[in-house]
């Protein structure tokens, strides 16, 4: 696909979000069960079952996928998705490229093992290789549009507003 492709293909969608801004709000969803033998979740996926359970530094088998690598790989897809579109959309050939997210855990945390030691991802790193014969200018111009325009990385950067419910069945 070249940028005129893109562009004629996204041209009505854009249209209509910004005749009709309500269009352009879509809500995702996920579900997972936990109807499952030993501690893990059942998250299904649109295509397969993905099946979660604790990281080995927690106790878990590494039979399971991590939840914290799942993040990491969403983060990868859709960088890696709208570095291929952005590059398109402002004429940068691509010859090949890779996208590498890496965090740091304190698992400590996790596992209640110190109170003071926070929950989660002290620290996130998202890093590009390209082989292409593009300018420097415009490799910078890309890196910035594809921070700009990818949603996992934006969510994980600015933290949205989030909520946490439980109910009976």
């Amino acid at each position: 696909m070249d940028a005129a492709e893109l562009r004629q293909m996204q041209a009505p969608i854009k249209e209509r979000y910004k005749t009709d801004p309500k269009a352009a709000l879509i809500t995702l969803t996920a579900k997972g069960s936990t109807d499952s033998e030993g501690i893990a979740c059942k998250v299904e996926t649109g295509r397969a079952i993905a099946m979660a359970g604790l990281h080995p530094a927690t106790g878990g088998s590494g039979l399971e996928l991590c939840s914290g690598d799942m993040l990491l790989e969403a983060l990868v897809a859709c960088a890696g998705v709208t570095l291929k579109s952005v590059a398109t959309a402002i004429e940068v050939p691509l010859k090949t490229g890779n996208v590498y997210a890496e965090g740091d855990l304190d698992f400590r945390g996790t596992l209640g093992v110190d109170k003071e030691t926070p929950v989660g991802f002290a620290e996130i790193r998202l890093r590009f290789e390209v082989d292409t014969s593009a300018p420097q200018d415009k490799l910078d111009l890309l890196l910035k549009l594809t921070e700009r325009y990818c949603v996992v990385y934006q969510t994980i950067k600015n933290g949205p507003k989030v909520s946490v419910s439980m109910q009976r069945m």
